[in-house]
């Protein structure tokens, strides 16, 4: 095979926009922190003028690519996740994007996810010469342990950070993240965070037909929850912090948005003040956000949670662990409350406290405005200048491999 690397458009990309080659297993409409992710930044690099190359699984029998001036989507093979059949892992395809990108080759390659498509993408790229930056959104070995399989996480974690240093960046949603990973090995870590869609997630979406169609007044308490119903989200402690708030608030009501495998067992206490309203979103979601009162985040496997920011944006006080998006936005006693991290007790006490008519109050006033200067705009710019870093860096790297070659000829 020849392996031999291609010329990528630097010039005439950093004249006009980038061109940049976006590989990832899930894209919007699938519903989680990647896709929406991986979308916004998409729908971001096409306003300010740069051309996107999307590769992702075949979500339906049916999907039929997009293709226009400034965005193409190239189609691959997938296969369902277990446990998330809504999601397909993309099978390897390395031959396939060389070959695309040998006949035309972007100004670099951005990997989303680091399943058998993420890898083959880093592959094909770094055959041909192509900058590459990958993107860390997922504690995958974090999670093995909340799946019966903790004897996997090293392996995982090794894998996770070989497949990273590969790419000739690696990009983290928060510096908390990056020292973490610096750390346990990684090479290259840089902060790129994400922004809040504040025209979307606001205070003025709370719709009253929503909350009666809950079975609560204008008075009740509505705790809420938005994400995926799994072990790893730490929904046991959710469950529990909700129970002691009840103890005082008779009336209070928990909706669960989302779905994921633990839904049915979740579904089988049947119990009448939990509401599942399944997997929501665009405006939809937006108002059930704006329709609740209090925003409870008990996960311990986040890299940022979008939610946390969406839920601030919708006038929603939130009680977390101090780490991820949480520790970036929200103020404790200011516009939410958040505890040490892993403290299941302290949660929820601070639930509690939180869920207190007074207090609630109080923590209302200032959530909107605390979010309200984080747009995705300025995220997607951050990236942009992520990507320049990578192909500078690429391209002063084949100045001196070309200078090396010459001295011994």
């Amino acid at each position: 095979m020849d392996t031999r690397t291609v010329e990528p458009r630097y010039d005439s990309g950093l004249k006009a926009g980038l061109r940049i080659a976006v590989v990832t297993e899930t894209y919007p409409p699938e519903i989680n922190g990647v896709a929406i992710t991986s979308g916004r930044q998409v729908e971001g690099l096409l306003a300010l003028g740069h051309r996107v190359q999307l590769i992702r699984p075949q979500q339906q029998h049916d999907d039929q690519p997009i293709r226009n001036e400034a965005f193409s989507e190239i189609l691959i093979r997938g296969l369902p996740i277990p446990r998330y059949p809504q999601l397909r892992l993309g099978l390897p395809a390395a031959g396939r994007l060389e070959s695309l990108w040998r006949s035309d080759p972007p100004d670099a390659v951005q990997v989303v996810t680091e399943g058998p498509l993420g890898w083959s993408a880093v592959t094909a790229a770094r055959r041909l010469g192509l900058p590459v930056v990958s993107e860390f959104h997922t504690n995958f070995d974090a999670y093995s342990a909340h799946y019966g399989a903790g004897w996997l996480r090293q392996a995982v974690g090794g894998y996770l950070c070989h497949f990273h240093n590969r790419a000739d960046l690696t990009l983290v949603p928060t510096r908390e993240l990056q020292k973490t990973l610096l750390r346990a090995g990684y090479h290259g870590v840089e902060v790129v965070s994400r922004g809040v869609d504040c025209s979307l997630f606001n205070p003025g979406r709370r719709r009253p037909a929503l909350r009666t169609a809950w079975g609560v007044g204008a008075d009740d308490l509505v705790v809420i929850h938005v994400g995926r119903l799994a072990p790893e989200k730490n929904l046991p402690l959710l469950m529990r912090a909700f129970d002691a708030i009840t103890a005082s608030r008779t009336s209070a009501k928990l909706l669960l948005v989302g779905d994921g495998p633990s839904r049915a067992q979740l579904e089988a206490q049947a119990r009448p003040n939990v509401v599942f309203a399944g997997m929501r979103r665009g405006e939809d979601l937006a108002n059930h956000f704006a329709s609740a009162d209090l925003f409870l985040y008990p996960s311990i496997t986040e890299t940022f949670g979008n939610v946390t920011g969406e839920a601030l944006a919708s006038g929603l006080p939130v009680v977390a662990y101090d780490y991820a998006a949480a520790a970036l936005l929200v103020r404790d006693g200011h516009n939410g409350l958040h505890v040490r991290f892993d403290d299941g007790d302290a949660f929820v006490k601070a639930a509690v406290r939180a869920s207190r008519a007074e207090c609630l109050a109080h923590l209302r006033q200032r959530t909107a405005a605390s979010v309200s200067h984080l747009g995705w705009r300025t995220a997607v710019e951050r990236l942009v200048e992520k990507l320049h870093t990578a192909i500078a860096r690429k391209r002063q790297h084949a100045k001196a491999h070309a200078k090396l070659d010459s001295a011994a000829h």
